[in-house]
């Protein structure tokens, strides 16, 4: 097996894992968005091994930096703590185990209809021009053609900032 087909599984693992334990910790809000933040850094490892290194970049920066660090402090600040959730009813474990059987099945039944409908080999892919998905380019695109909805995503970032903190004080002077 080749360094990179092992190195995609370790991630895709990483990633799956991470993400399950991200659902398990509902009632710890900072441990599932640090769970989170793994699968961000393992689906950029992914991005790395595709030779997407700009989406990669792009990945550890917006997501796992700014929006997880985001949804951390908005946590925090609203200090959620875990019996601000409610107590556990009993009889919930049979139904997350009939929700997690049902899942397997589905997954299973998902895995045999693609490999039904996918071909064994895909059709060639052809040779990208040169530049294409680079940081250059993609720069000029964001601040020529898209510097309005960039904008607009600012400032509904700002928005909700503003908005968080306002919910968090206990009251308003």
């Amino acid at each position: 097996m080749e360094v990179s087909a092992l190195l995609f599984y370790a991630f895709a693992s990483l990633a799956l894992i991470s993400a399950v334990a991200m659902v398990a910790f509902v009632r710890h809000a900072v441990a599932g968005v640090l769970s989170l933040t793994v699968t961000m850094v393992s689906l950029a490892g992914i991005f790395v091994l595709l030779e997407a290194h700009l989406v990669a970049a792009i990945q550890i920066m917006v997501y796992a930096g700014a929006i997880l660090v985001l949804i951390l402090f908005v946590i925090m600040l609203l200090n959620l703590r875990e019996d601000d959730f409610g107590r556990v009813r009993p009889g919930r474990a049979t139904l997350k185990l009939a929700g997690s059987v049902l899942a397997v099945c589905a997954f299973a039944l998902l895995v045999q209809q693609l490999r039904d409908v996918m071909p064994a080999q895909g059709p060639a892919a052809e040779a990208l021009p040169a530049g294409f998905g680079g940081y250059r380019a993609m720069g000029i695109a964001l601040y020529t053609d898209y510097v309005v909805p960039v904008e607009t995503v600012g400032l509904l970032l700002l928005a909700a900032i503003v908005g968080a903190v306002i919910l968090a004080k206990r009251r308003i002077d």
